[in-house]
């Protein structure tokens, strides 16, 4: 399906920021399995909800965009079409009991999702992007910042093709399976939205290095780059190992996991993304030659790098209610990353820099017909949220 008519297959609606409700369930755990295929992957979620408003009996509704709904299941038996409404869009089982486990298999065709929203693969490699509503693309779920849960990831693909299967937490278990194929399972213990969900599958190489944190835990640190690139990701490790410094001393925040992963590559079309422990970047973002680099380049890598390793408090473990208070953790992070740059570079600078972005991108939106308060009162498309206003 080409992106027009996608588009033009998903429903505009505009949401209101008065209408907010919060949901009538949460999400206790999910597992989610994955045997890659490039056009026909494979994805099994188990998850366990339970029932906020036990005094309601509405229905819950799951939602979900281009993907083949195989089999449903409630506490082990088999849904029969009768018992639940499947409209494409979204998926309704009314009335869902106080607690439950639902699994849901589903199948997507990576290779043709042309919107590199949810998961897709290009240049020979399987990669997720799920902010702001990518993950409803993989499978039927509460797919909404408030509905925070914890996360476990099976990975399954050929080996050969994809020796590299990555996931948000950290690796508890691995293996090899009969006919080519290896699987691994991550697991996070903290609770997150879907929207910082990640997966990444491929031929990568690593670098690799530990950092020790103020309580005197080590963590493992590795950037994973394209195949003969790893020369060039050494800046991004010390502006990593920078970064982790920086937030203890100037804000008591350590890191909290095993092992912290940066995923470099051409092909992804977003600048940067903060999923939890396995923040994916473009490589631009990362990789800097020291014969051609200039001092901005090494400042871009330090900034983004920073930034990006920050919302792992400020976004991810304190996250927003809905999508109006993105400028909460977009605009707090973008403060802490202006502090983090002041220290590393110079403050004065830095702060002549701001203001030059301020007066030349926000003065100029707030000036023409893009103007718009930092917490509008709607919106139709998500994506075009991310402004220098908001």
């Amino acid at each position: 399906m080409s992106i027009l008519a996608e588009k033009e297959a998903e429903k505009q609606i505009t949401v209101y920021r008065k209408d907010y409700q919060a949901s009538d369930f949460q999400v206790e755990q999910i597992d989610l399995e994955f045997d890659l295929d490039k056009n026909k992957t494979q994805v099994i979620a188990t998850f366990l909800i339970r029932r906020i408003q036990k005094s309601k009996l509405g229905n819950l509704v799951l939602l979900g965009h281009h993907q083949s709904l195989k089999k449903i299941s409630l506490d082990g038996k088999p849904l029969a079409p009768l018992n639940y409404i499947w409209s494409g869009e979204t998926l309704t089982i009314p009335h869902f009991p106080d607690k439950g486990t639902l699994r849901i298999e589903t199948e997507i065709d990576p290779e043709h999702n042309t919107t590199l929203s949810g998961l897709y693969y290009a240049d020979q490699l399987f990669c997720t992007q799920c902010e702001a509503q990518g993950f409803r693309r993989i499978t039927y779920f509460l797919d909404r910042p408030d509905v925070m849960t914890k996360y476990t990831t099976t990975i399954t693909a050929d080996k050969s093709e994809f020796p590299v299967l990555l996931s948000n937490g950290n690796l508890i278990d691995k293996g090899d399976i009969a006919g080519g194929k290896h699987w691994v399972k991550w697991h996070d213990p903290f609770k997150k939205p879907s929207y910082l969900f990640a997966l990444v599958a491929g031929k990568l190489d690593c670098l690799e290095d530990t950092y020790k944190t103020l309580s005197g835990r080590r963590v493992t640190l590795r950037i994973f780059v394209e195949m003969g690139k790893k020369e060039r990701a050494h800046h991004a490790m010390y502006a990593l190992k920078q970064a982790m410094e920086w937030d203890e001393k100037a804000f008591g925040r350590e890191y909290d996991l095993d092992i912290f992963m940066i995923v470099a590559v051409s092909s992804f079309n977003m600048g940067a993304m903060e999923n939890k422990g396995l923040n994916i970047f473009n490589d631009k973002y990362i990789l800097v030659d020291p014969t051609t680099a200039t001092d901005a380049d090494y400042d871009a890598v330090t900034l983004v790098v920073g930034h990006e390793y920050f919302h792992n408090w400020t976004g991810n473990r304190i996250t927003c209610r809905d999508w109006f208070q993105l400028s909460l953790k977009e605009g707090l992070t973008v403060f802490r990353e202006s502090l983090f740059m002041q220290e590393q570079t110079s403050s004065i600078l830095r702060r002549i820099q701001d203001a030059r972005t301020i007066r030349s991108s926000q003065f100029a939106e707030d000036a023409g017909p893009m103007a718009h308060p930092v917490r509008p009162d709607s919106y139709v498309e998500i994506n075009n949220f991310y402004t220098v206003t908001v």
